[in-house]
């Protein structure tokens, strides 16, 4: 299993969380929730309102998420999703465990919240430098008081 940081339209109660709990694409743990360990700008862009965390570390604020343990299958199903490594790249990056749900006994317990895991990230260097000049958010909510409901592709 892999372990993997979520900030999006993934998360619980967003609009594409059935592919982390379906397991029609592979199989996905949950296993609590944390924050990055370095500032990212997330930014809501394009015709979608897709939440983009853009790797330009230092910048914004610290992302909160949540974290996954995921088997290949479904890792290899969520790069085709998010269209990596042209729209998105995933990259380890370090996250600082907020809170911790061990369903399935792996070895980091209750030691485990304020340390830090390294967890896959879909990011990207590929965006259009005017969305370094949108609001910058530390959590994503596509129903959030932003207004920016997100559109799926199906529906744009």
């Amino acid at each position: 299993m892999i372990n993997i940081f979520v900030y999006g339209t993934l998360k619980k109660g967003q609009p594409n969380y059935h592919i982390m709990t379906n397991g029609e694409h592979g199989k996905a743990v949950y296993k609590g929730i944390g924050k990055t360990g370095d500032k990212y700008p997330l930014v809501i862009a394009e015709k979608g309102n897709v939440p983009f965390l853009l790797n330009v570390p230092g910048t914004g604020h610290h992302i909160i998420g949540e974290i996954y343990s995921v088997d290949e299958h479904l890792l290899q199903f969520l790069d085709k999703f998010e269209s990596c490594p042209n729209m998105y790249q995933r990259t380890l990056k370090g996250i600082q465990i907020l809170e911790w749900e061990d369903k399935d006994g792996s070895p980091i317990e209750e030691a485990a919240v304020n340390s830090v895991l390294e967890c896959f990230v879909y990011s990207t260097t590929s965006y259009q430098p005017e969305w370094l000049s949108l609001p910058y958010h530390d959590c994503y909510d596509s129903f959030g008081k932003h207004g920016l409901r997100f559109i799926n592709h199906l529906d744009r």
